[in-house]
Parts: C-alpha cells; structure tokens; sequence
C-alpha cells in the first residue's frame, strides 16, 4: 500500500473515513477484497497471495487498520515476517487502543519487514513506526483532522502527501455538502489523481531513484502501479462500508463489497 487517506473526526456523523490505493507490482498475485478472517471479529480486506497478509483491513467493530512499505536498499527481506500480519492482527482487536497495546507488548519491530501504518476507530487514531532497526513500535496518537500517510513516516516532510492533501482539502472546499456520500465522492476523484507531486525523478531515504509517475495517487509504471482502491466509511453506528475497485480506479469503478459481512464462510488458499 502506498498511499492512505484519513479523515478522523472531519465528517459530520462518520468518525472515520479511510481511503487508500495499493501500489505493487502488477504480476503480483492479490484479491483485492475478502472475508479475511470470519468472525469475533468478522475482517475484510485485501489479501495478497503472495505473502499472505494484508495492506488494509477493517472489522465488523470499525477498527481500520493500513499500512505502507517502509523503502530498504535490498527491498523486501524474505526472511522476516511478512508486515502484511500486522493489519489483521490490530483489526483482529476490540478498538484502535486495544491494537496499539498489542502492538506494543507482542511486536518486535525487528522481526518484520518495516512500514508505516494507521490504525483507527470511532474514537481514536493511531500512527505507527515498524522500523528495522526500532526495539518497539513507534506509536503516536493522532489529533481529529486530515492525515496522509505514504511511504514515509507521517511527520516528515512529503511531498506526494503534501500534494494529496491540497487536493482532498481544495476539493472538500468546492462541495456545497459535507455529508458521506460528497467526501467519498471527493477521495474517490483524489484516487484516480494522475499528476504527480514532483516532475522529476526523486531518491529516496535508500538511495533508491524513483520515477516522478509514483509521486502521483494513481500511479502508472512500467510493470507497477496502482492495483486497487478501497474508501472505508466508519459511521457513529452499523457496520463500516467498503468499497472497492479492483484494479487502477481511473479504469475500474467501485463496487460496495457489504455483502461480505453476512457472506457464508469460505476457504482459506492453500500455502
């Protein structure tokens, strides 16, 4: 996942709203919405079918939880454990505090490959730091308002989230209605976003050079991309709703995947 819109607090009867597009490899085998684990509590979510994990998941209880790749010179250690288990594992929780605590007594940041992640509810937000070289997570709790997270921590300077947020903000400022339906209207046209934040190429804290294509929301690369959207609505009460777009969202509309809540239980993949 590299890119993740919060609006906590923002929208007037939705505590939460959580928008994201997953960035990766485009021959990478993934399922861009499922039932991830079936009950107490029921989670939904992208599951990649490589690693098995998840880029963003949120609960039948509206704990939302996403995550984004910290950059590494040598990329993606196989012999750590996949930061796709920590989504589920703090979405698995009763609240967004209850999560953080389970990070902070069970994760050893060291044994995972690093990322960035929002963790949130109804009542509370939470940034999170797994990095390589950390003893415990990082983890700081978040004021009502708009946050951008993408492949960098959420306090430093970025200028894709710099660039994303002026445009939820200016375009938030141009709906005559706040209300849910407008603001995911909103993130849903933030999503499809071609134009980059820089026209040129950047390097990043690896050293590694990156096109100025991956700096935009929607991403188009050669053999990478944006491979899916999700908006994640958190109302005061009921069940979140989710929509999702399987594959790029300038190309493929949003579908409401609800009716995984109440769907009958199905296999887990095999591996």
């Amino acid at each position: 996942m590299c890119l993740l819109i919060a609006l906590f607090g923002v929208v007037p009867g939705v505590p939460l709203m959580v928008a994201a597009n997953r960035d990766e490899r485009l021959d990478r085998p993934a399922v861009a919405a499922t039932v991830l684990r079936e009950r107490e509590p029921r989670i939904l979510g992208g599951r990649d079918l490589l690693a098995g994990g998840t880029w963003l998941a949120v609960s039948d209880l509206g704990v939302v939880a996403g995550l984004t790749n910290q950059p590494t010179a040598g990329g993606r250690d196989p012999a750590k454990r996949s930061r796709g288990e920590l989504p589920l594992l703090c979405a698995s929780q009763p609240s967004a505090k209850q999560a953080m605590d389970a990070l902070a007594s069970g994760v050893d940041p060291a044994r995972y490959n690093p990322c960035w992640m929002l963790v949130g509810d109804r009542n509370e937000l939470f940034s999170v730091g797994i990095g390589a070289g950390g003893t415990a997570p990082e983890i700081d709790q978040l004021e009502p308002g708009l946050h951008v997270l993408e492949n960098a921590p959420l306090q430093a300077v970025s200028l894709k989230a710099a660039f994303v947020r002026d445009l939820v903000e200016r375009k938030l400022a141009e709906q005559p209605a706040a209300g849910a339906a407008a603001v995911a209207g909103v993130l849903r046209a933030v999503l499809r976003d071609h134009r980059p934040a820089v026209p040129e190429p950047r390097t990043d804290a690896s050293g590694r050079i990156w096109p100025a294509s991956l700096t935009a929301a929607c991403v188009h690369a050669e053999g990478y991309g944006t491979r899916s959207s999700a908006i994640i609505t958190v109302s005061t009460a009921g069940l979140p709703e989710m929509l999702v777009a399987d594959g790029r969202p300038c190309e493929t509309p949003m579908r409401d995947v609800g009716a995984l809540w109440t769907a009958a239980p199905v296999s887990e993949p095999a591996g």
